[in-house]
C-alpha cells in the first residue's frame, strides 16, 4: 500500500496570496527515478508542506496539490469556471463523452443524461440491477456447490458490466458483448503508457479501439432497427431519440456516450466492490455487524449496508484525483495560483487525513451511521467528486452496490487462497493483482 501522510497545518487566508510551498526539488526526482508511485509523492508533499502544495514534475510551473477541505470546495464546488478540466485521460477511449466534454458541449450532454440518474430515471433502472445481482448470487451458488476457485475481482467487473448493459440496452449480458467488451479494460490498463499524442496513442491500441467500435455500432443498430429490449428502453434509446431533435448527436457521438456510460458505469464500481470484500476479509466483523444491523429487507439493514459501501469508497475513492487546470488567476486558501497552473485534487488523501478522520487507517463502517462520527466540513468526503461535475452516475454506482451486497453477504462469504499485495492507481485505484477464492457450500 502506499505510505499515507500526517496532516499539514492549513494556513488562513491572506489577501495578498502568498507563493505555494514547493516540495525540495530532489524529492521529486528521487519519485521520477522510481522511489515510489505517484500516490507517494502527493503524500510527501502534503505531509511536508499541508493542504495547498506544489511539486515540479514537468514544465516551468509547479503543479499544485490540494487536500484541505476548504480549498477542495474552492477549486471544485465554488470556483469550477476558474478550475477547468482539459483533455481527459481515457479520451482516445472515450472520445468527446461526457466525462471529456467542456463548455456548452458539456452542459448540454450532461442535461439530458441528468434525468437517467435521478428519480424516475434512477427507478426504471433498480429492476435491471436487480436482474444482474440475482445472476451473480446464482453463480457464486454454483460455486459453493463446486467447489471452483474463481477471481473476486472479475466477478465484481462482470456483475457490474451486466448491470449497466442491461441499463443501456435493456438486454441481459450476452456472451459475444462480454467478450468484446474486454477491450475496455485492455485499453484502461494501457493509458498510463501511452503517448502523449493522441494519434500515436491510437495506434497503440488500435486493435481494440477497433473491437469496441464494431461492438457500439452493432449495438446502436440493433436499437435503432429492433427498438426497446426485453426491459425496456435504456440509455442507449435515449441518445437515440435525442439524435432526432439534436444534430450534435451523431453516431459518433452516440458511440462516444455509450463507451463512457460502459466504462464509468462498471470500472469504478467493480473495483469498489473488489475492495469491499477484501476489506471484509481482513475486517468480518464489520460484515457481522452489517448482517445483525436488522433483517433481511429492512431499513436498519440497508443503510448498514451502504455504510460498508462508503468506508470503502472513503479507503479507495472512485476518482482519487481530479486534474483541473487554472483558467484565470486566483486566490486560494491564501496562496496565489497563476492562471495555467496545473491543479490535483486529492480524494485519496482528504480521506485518510488524521486531522478529518479519527483513526483513518482503521476500517469502520459505523463512521457513516452513527451522527457526528464524520466530518461535517464541506470537502472532507467526495469519492465521486463535487460540485456541478460531480459524477453523474453517483446514485446509479450506489444502487448497483448496495443491491448486490444484500444478495451475497448473507449467504456467501469468499475465502480468498490470495490476495493483492497493494493497490495500482491509474483512471481508478484497484487491486494491484489478482484475488482468487473459493466458496464454501
Amino acid at each position: 500500500m502506499a505510505t499515507h501522510a500526517r496532516p499539514g497545518s492549513f494556513p488562513s487566508q491572506s489577501p495578498a496570496g502568498r507563493r505555494v510551498p514547493e516540495l525540495d526539488p530532489a524529492l521529486v526526482v528521487k519519485w521520477q527515478d522510481g522511489g515510489g508511485q505517484l500516490i507517494d509523492l502527493f503524500a510527501e508533499a502534503r505531509q511536508r508542506l499541508g493542504g495547498v502544495a506544489a511539486f515540479r514534475l514537468a514544465g516551468p510551473r509547479p503543479t499544485v496539490l490540494v487536500t484541505a477541505p476548504e480549498a477542495v470546495q474552492h477549486v471544485l464546488a465554488l470556483h469550477p469556471g476558474r478550475y477547468v478540466k482539459r483533455s481527459h485521460r481515457a479520451r482516445v477511449l472515450i472520445g468527446d463523452g461526457v466525462v471529456a466534454a467542456n463548455g456548452e458541449a458539456w452542459q448540454r450532454q450532461r442535461r439530458l443524461l441528468q434525468a437517467q440518474f435521478t428519480g424516475r430515471g434512477m427507478r426504471r433502472y433498480e429492476q435491471r440491477i436487480t436482474g444482474a445481482a440475482r445472476s451473480a448470487a446464482e453463480r457464486w451458488a454454483a460455486y459453493a456447490r463446486t467447489g471452483e476457485v474463481f477471481d473476486v475481482g472479475e466477478e465484481m467487473r462482470r456483475f457490474a458490466l451486466d448491470a449497466i448493459w442491461r441499463s443501456l440496452t435493456g438486454h441481459p449480458l450476452d456472451p459475444t458483448a462480454e467478450a468484446d467488451l474486454a477491450a475496455v479494460p485492455a485499453v484502461v490498463a494501457a493509458l498510463p503508457q501511452l503517448p502523449a499524442d493522441q494519434a500515436a496513442a491510437q495506434g497503440v491500441v488500435a486493435a481494440e479501439l477497433a473491437r469496441i467500435d464494431a461492438l457500439a455500432h452493432r449495438v446502436i443498430a440493433a436499437a435503432r432497427d429492433d427498438g426497446p429490449g426485453p426491459d425496456g428502453p435504456g440509455l442507449l434509446h435515449a441518445l437515440l431519440d435525442a439524435s432526432g431533435t439534436r444534430a450534435e448527436y451523431t453516431d459518433r457521438l452516440i458511440r462516444d456516450e455509450l463507451v463512457t456510460l460502459l466504462l464509468a458505469g462498471h470500472e469504478t464500481t467493480a473495483s469498489t466492490l473488489t475492495w469491499l470484500h477484501l476489506l471484509l476479509d481482513r475486517n468480518p466483523e464489520a460484515r457481522e455487524r452489517a448482517l445483525a444491523a436488522g433483517p433481511e429487507g429492512s431499513a436498519e439493514r440497508r443503510q448498514a449496508v451502504q455504510a460498508l459501501v462508503h468506508e470503502t469508497l472513503r479507503f479507495y475513492p472512485s476518482a482519487w484525483i481530479l486534474p483541473r487546470c487554472a483558467a484565470e488567476g486566483d486566490v486560494l486558501a491564501g496562496y496565489r495560483i497563476e492562471a495555467g497552473t496545473d491543479v490535483v485534487v486529492c480524494p485519496y488523501l482528504t480521506h485518510r487525513d488524521p486531522a478529518l478522520w479519527d483513526d483513518p487507517e482503521r476500517f469502520d463502517p459505523g463512521r457513516f451511521t452513527t451522527p457526528g462520527r464524520r466530518p461535517d466540513r464541506p470537502g472532507s468526503y467526495f469519492p465521486f467528486g463535487m460540485g456541478p461535475r460531480a459524477c453523474l452516475g453517483l446514485q446509479f454506482a450506489l444502487k448497483e452496490s448496495t443491491v448486490l451486497l444484500e444478495h451475497l453477504l448473507p449467504d456467501r462469504t469468499p475465502r480468498f487462497l490470495s490476495t493483492p499485495a497493494g493497490a495500482a492507481y491509474s483512471i481508478t485505484v484497484r487491486p494491484d493483482g489478482p484475488a482468487p477464492a473459493v466458496l464454501d457450500g
